[in-house]
């Protein structure tokens, strides 16, 4: 048998040299991925140098996830390493986004504590395709803004519309995805879209009353202008150095109650959280603490 070190080599001393079992190279000289160079007089295959490199070519390729098949093509020179490459990293990349989307899922599960159904809806929600998340929402934006004159002329609406679609990137973060899931389960709750549509309603007559003379537009500007200094002051809503700011509030807007309910609810500011997080934005301020003030001292003043 020739010299283990010199151009011919045995199974053994092949595998001693890849680190890859001999059952391992046999495996894959039977499939013609090696072939041997040659036989010795008791009939043992023997490998040639370009065996070892083709094996720890070979090796890579089993470990970054390629097929059999693509292998064999590769090294038969019919497939070049670049166009594997591409298609495996597009195959790891849906691959890396499906574990995300699971993960997300899993996560949410596990911190809120959901019933089987509202898992298996986020489940659903987190493999929908990029046009079906997209229609979803537009779903969501629709049956909010239908209907809206203002809406369908306005520069402001559309602006409106736009700040309240979340975008979610093609690379998302974890976190975007967990986001997006919970803000797209939020926008199929007919409750929150009755609020947002009350919203959206209160913004369009706020716009056609500035226009008209009217209240002056930017309710919630004006409530956090006004509630802040008496909040920072420690005022409770009940207080008589209260009554100015409730007076005030009212002079803003008769229906001003109501309409802070609507911008009060919980959901609302989770919404801007969400979309915050989805879209790259800055965290929004939190305006509960100036709204919560806001509503309960109208309501003692009934």
């Amino acid at each position: 048998m020739n010299d283990p070190l010199g151009p011919l080599c045995s199974i053994g001393e092949l595998a001693r040299r890849t680190g890859l079992t001999v059952k391992a190279i046999r495996f894959y000289s039977d499939r013609g991925i090696v072939t041997p160079a040659g036989r010795s007089p008791a009939g043992y295959r023997l490998y040639g140098a370009d065996a070892r490199a083709r094996l720890d070519l070979v090796r890579t390729l089993r470990e970054l996830g390629v097929g059999l098949p693509d292998i064999r093509k590769v090294v038969a020179r019919e497939l070049s390493l670049s166009e594997v490459a591409a298609a495996h990293a597009d195959a790891l990349a849906l691959q890396i986004r499906t574990l995300r989307l699971r993960h997300a899922v899993l996560a949410a599960v596990a911190r809120r504590d959901s019933s089987p159904e509202e898992m298996d809806l986020m489940h659903r929600l987190a493999r929908l395709s990029e046009d079906e998340r997209r229609r979803l929402i537009d779903d969501f934006l629709d049956s909010v803004f239908a209907g809206s004159a203002g809406s369908a002329r306005s520069g402001a609406f559309v602006g409106i519309r736009r700040s309240f679609t979340p975008e979610l990137p093609d690379n998302p973060e974890p976190e975007q995805i967990a986001a997006w899931v919970e803000l797209a389960e939020l926008s199929q709750d007919g409750e929150f879209r009755a609020v947002v549509r009350r919203l959206v309603e209160h913004l369009e007559a706020e716009q056609e009353g500035a226009r008209g003379g009217g209240p002056r537009p930017g309710l919630v500007p004006a409530v956090r202008e006004l509630v802040g200094p008496v909040l920072a002051a420690g005022i409770e809503p009940g207080d008589g150095a209260a009554a100015p700011v409730v007076e005030a509030l009212l002079a803003h807007d008769v229906h001003v109650l109501t309409r802070l309910e609507a911008v009060n609810d919980p959901r609302r500011e989770r919404y801007t959280e969400l979309l915050a997080v989805i879209n790259g934005w800055p965290a929004p301020e939190s305006l509960a603490p100036v709204l919560d003030w806001a509503v309960e001292a109208l309501r003692v003043r009934g």
